[in-house]
């Protein structure tokens, strides 16, 4: 799907206003800091892995977090402008920014599509003021629904996040949910299930017995009536927790299921990308905000030692990104790292389908993703 000059960057902002207690991404909750310092020092690496990363046509940029649409639209366009000069640019770039629907960040919305972004991302999370609460978030469905429509003027492409399987919420409640969401979608939905990560807040007052979400069994009737009303609306799934009607799937996202290069720039964020001599390499930027500033004003660069990918991690990580995908894998490019007695065993089951060369998971499949892919791994 993508030539092999082709890369995306991502571009990794990590503060937050707050903390959200379901979160364990990289996020920091700070004070003020130099917006210019700050640009500056993204710029600097960014030219840093431009070095390394010669002849590549950059075909999408990703702004996540954190927040990062508590970025000034003047330090995203540095950033962008920074790209546009260090690498080639593709006519069609798609360039996202995550953006959550507050009244301070959508009165943005204009300034980040002046500065040169033309997708943005909304994690409006849900259309329920009470669960929003629940989840730590600063906005209501109401001010949800406004910064849909702003985005909707804004920009040509736009996506919301929500998260369903919340305690106490019923099959009925979600199936209302999220067909009232259909109205204000646009070809892309992002739609998680909740899921209580290691180190999160969620996790003490899921283990004191503070809130309980769905079982196995309840889990699955969510996940099929999440596929069923999606593909009735014309936005079947693409990959596990992602939906879109044709031609709308987020570029960038398919960059990282599809295994092609992409550089990391901020605090904690992670590449994938071939080098001078032909060699893949991961990269890794330290994830402390200020010890990754520090280090790049030391030597233009956060990142830590280049991991080599030997021949056998890069098969083994397109198994575990590829299956994420609707459309599956090629078993001919990974045959020598997959298990078959096991394969047959779960195609055996109904959880995957080999169709020629192509192996993909079922809908029962996707919901064992999990515990399929290190049973498929030799």
């Amino acid at each position: 799907m993508f030539k092999s000059n082709q890369m995306g960057v991502y571009i990794h902002w990590p503060f937050c206003a707050s903390k959200c207690p379901y979160c364990d991404f990289n996020s920091h909750v700070r004070g003020g800091f130099d917006q210019e310092q700050w640009a500056a020092a993204y710029v600097d690496e960014l030219e840093h892995y431009a070095a390394v990363t010669p002849d590549k046509q950059v075909v999408s940029i990703f702004f996540g977090g954190g927040t990062p649409s508590l970025m000034t639209p003047k330090t995203v366009q540095t950033i962008i402008d920074a790209v546009q000069r260090l690498w080639p640019i593709a006519n069609d770039i798609e360039i996202t920014l995550e953006a959550n629907p507050t009244s301070v960040e959508i009165d943005k919305f204009e300034g980040f599509r002046e500065a040169g972004v033309n997708r943005i991302s909304l994690g409006v999370q849900a259309f329920n003021d009470a669960d929003l609460k629940f989840l730590g978030r600063e906005h209501s469905s109401a001010e949800a629904k406004k910064a849909i429509d702003i985005a909707a003027k804004c920009f040509d492409r736009y996506s919301f996040d929500l998260i369903y399987g919340r305690p106490e919420q019923s099959l009925a409640d979600w199936e209302a949910e999220l067909k009232g969401a259909m109205k204000y979608a646009n070809g892309h939905l992002s739609l998680y299930q909740l899921t209580i990560e290691r180190g999160t807040p969620f996790q003490l007052q899921y283990n004191r017995g503070e809130f309980a979400i769905p079982d196995e069994v309840k889990g699955a009737d969510f996940y099929h009536l999440t596929q069923d009303i999606c593909e009735e609306a014309g936005l079947p799934a693409y990959e596990v927790s992602n939906y879109a009607s044709a031609g709308q799937e987020c570029r960038h996202n398919l960059i990282y299921w599809y295994m092609a290069d992409y550089i990391g720039v901020g605090a904690g964020a992670h590449g994938r990308f071939v080098m001078d001599d032909g060699q893949k390499y991961a990269s890794r930027d330290h994830r402390v905000p200020e010890i990754w500033l520090e280090r790049v004003n030391a030597k233009g660069h956060g990142s830590h030692d280049l991991e080599s990918l030997s021949a056998d991690d890069r098969l083994t990580e397109a198994v575990m990104m590829g299956l994420r995908l609707r459309s599956g894998i090629s078993l001919k490019l990974c045959s020598d790292i997959i298990e078959h007695a096991n394969l047959a065993t779960i195609c055996k089951e109904g959880w995957a389908e080999l169709n020629g060369d192509n192996l993909r998971l079922t809908r029962e499949g996707m919901l064992r993703l999990n515990a399929i892919i290190p049973y498929l791994l030799k």
